[in-house]
């Protein structure tokens, strides 16, 4: 059954509206939030609310449970954090290359699809211990983009490509800029593997393409970047570009030679044929007869080693030590976090903790990660009332949040849940986007809306239109009311939900403490109370198969009215 008694103007939200609230409550920009500075030490001084310890945890995870905010109440922010950095990582191939031995039990040729990835997504996502580590890799693969709409991105490469950006998330930057520069999965999806070195005679080039894209979105970007991430401009207000096309036309010789792994390596594999079988999940290897020897200059550097190893090494460290990959990857990271539109400030304080972690390191993501939950303007409990912070839920994130926070539970244990790419789902599905550039760039600006004309960034916002928006409240009414997934097997009982669905008022105060970390309206609260005091629970003479069923409801109602609330779909 779907949801019942959608009394009290509780039929599924107008898009119209959704989109005019979201639109007014999202963004943020200049100097917004109280905080002036890196947050207090965490973890000391008051016990933590269950409203601070719920926004860390939106923030910081895939979504809040009440074990979470009960752990973190306890921890503290620095604890947690540390025991979250400490966990080990979960795999993915490790789940594909189970998953695809149970299926060839019955089926002696069964291959791995996308699908096979996107139940390990949703699996690990939504169960997982290693909650900070989840959410990392997510952002991080929205930064380094592969596709699986890419027929030659593979299930099985694509897990292993997820686990390599997993296990540096808490590392450091240049290692992985190393192993994602080094993924055959990123070889092929960026073409630069089997990459040839030029030749005049044929009038033969080296692919532009990964030397292009690893500075314009992995690391520099486009414009030179002042520390705090504001673009530096020349006398006429300019924008000084970062590269140029000789940059690029110099970085792209570097990224020749590389092809696939094998231990026999030959022509015919550095083409592909008799690949190893592991090919797809192990770095790719160096062919020096296809590599380059020509001087190569970029970014204010020239490099002339024979050897390809030697020289992706000192061109991945020139481009590491550009001073633009501080403030260019720190404000990503934010905006996948915590708000669309950090502060200058904000941007500077994290790009000073990546360009020196206090002790002298460059690129430690762990401590990067630290200065971005702790800081005062992430921190500061006002910025849930302010209209310039916050930023959209992503829909991946809004799915895997309703899991955790209801305790959803798989019926084949495989969480069996095709891609959501669709315009009429979530449009988004983990490795998925239509492009290099993700499903959203960072800069995007919402046309023809106030949130443009303030001249503010709204990322997510590049894929809300009439269809996303309906699409997302019809697919989250059906997961919450039957489940979701082939055979609807992803479902939740809300056991907690309907012990205290016998009172309006617990259950909108449930839905407060677990998705809107004690932020909700008195509007909000007051319109959940009336819906679902709507739906009556029988009285005398009733069968307890129906009083169960109407708590059902009443608790299924509650649930859908909050995840499709503007207060909900914009992350404060």
């Amino acid at each position: 059954m779907t949801i019942v008694a959608m009394a009290g103007g509780a039929r599924l939200v107008a898009v119209s509206t959704v989109l005019a609230a979201g639109l007014a409550a999202c963004g943020g920009g200049g100097e917004q939030g109280s905080g002036t500075g890196p947050a207090p030490p965490p973890g000391g001084g008051a016990p933590l609310s269950d409203a601070e310890a719920g926004r860390f945890l939106t923030q910081a995870t895939f979504g809040a449970t009440d074990a979470d905010i009960n752990a973190l109440k306890s921890l503290g922010y620095t604890r947690w954090v540390d025991m979250q950095v400490a966990l080990p990582a979960s795999s993915h191939q490790a789940y594909l290359d189970n998953r695809l031995a149970q299926l060839r039990i019955t089926q002696p040729t069964a291959t791995l699809n996308a699908n096979h990835f996107y139940e390990s997504f949703w699996l690990q996502a939504a169960t997982a211990q290693d909650q900070l580590r989840q959410r990392m890799k997510l952002a991080l693969s929205e930064i380094f983009v592969i596709s699986l709409v890419d027929p030659l991105v593979d299930a099985r490469g694509a897990g292993a490509y997820y686990d390599m950006l997993g296990a540096n998330a808490f590392g450091n930057f240049r290692t992985l800029l190393q192993q994602v520069s080094m993924h055959p999965m990123m070889g092929v999806y960026l073409t630069h593997l089997a990459n040839q070195k030029e030749d005049p005679a044929t009038g033969r080039n080296p692919d532009e393409n990964y030397a292009r894209e690893v500075m314009q979105l992995m690391t520099i970007g486009v414009n030179r970047l002042n520390p705090d991430g504001t673009v530096v401009t020349d006398g006429s207000g300019v924008p000084v570009p970062a590269y140029t096309p000789a940059d690029i036309s110099g970085l792209a010789r570097v990224f020749t030679g590389m092809s696939w792994y094998s231990p026999t390596p030959t022509n015919n594999t550095f083409f592909g044929r008799n690949r190893d079988p592991d090919a797809s999940v192990r770095p790719m290897i160096f062919y020096p007869a296809f590599h380059s020897t020509s001087t190569k200059t970029f970014l204010g550097t020239t490099i002339a080693s024979a050897d390809p190893a030697t020289e992706l090494g000192q061109a991945l460290d020139v481009i590491f030590n550009h001073p633009n990959v501080g403030p260019f990857i720190g404000r990503q990271l934010i905006q996948r976090l915590v708000t669309s539109n950090p502060s200058p400030s904000y941007v500077r304080r994290v790009a000073a903790v990546f360009d020196n972690n206090g002790a002298g390191v460059r690129g430690d993501l762990a401590a990067v990660v630290r200065a971005i939950l702790f800081d005062a303007e992430a921190r500061d409990m006002a910025a849930v009332s302010s209209s310039t912070f916050g930023k959209v839920r992503e829909p991946m994130i809004r799915l895997v949040n309703w899991m955790r926070a209801f305790a959803a539970t798989s019926v084949s244990g495989n969480f069996l849940i095709t891609s959501t790419s669709s315009s009429l789902s979530l449009a988004q599905s983990a490795l998925a986007a239509p492009s290099v550039f993700n499903f959203f760039r960072p800069g995007y600006v919402p046309p023809n809306t106030r949130l443009g004309g303030a001249g503010l960034n709204a990322p997510e916002f590049q894929i809300v239109d009439e269809v996303t928006v309906a699409g997302y409240a019809n697919t989250i009414q059906t997961a919450i009311g039957t489940g979701i997934g082939t055979g609807a097997d992803v479902r939740s009982t809300y056991q907690a939900e309907v012990a205290v669905a016998d009172d309006a008022a617990q259950l909108a105060d449930r839905m407060n403490r677990l998705l809107l970390y004690g932020q909700m309206s008195t509007t909000l609260r007051a319109h959940i109370i009336e819906c679902v005091n709507s739906v009556a629970i029988p009285g005398a003479g009733a069968s307890q198969t129906q009083i169960d069923t109407a708590r059902l409801n009443r608790a299924k109602l509650a649930v859908y009215l909050t995840m499709i609330s503007p207060e909900y779909l914009v992350q404060r």
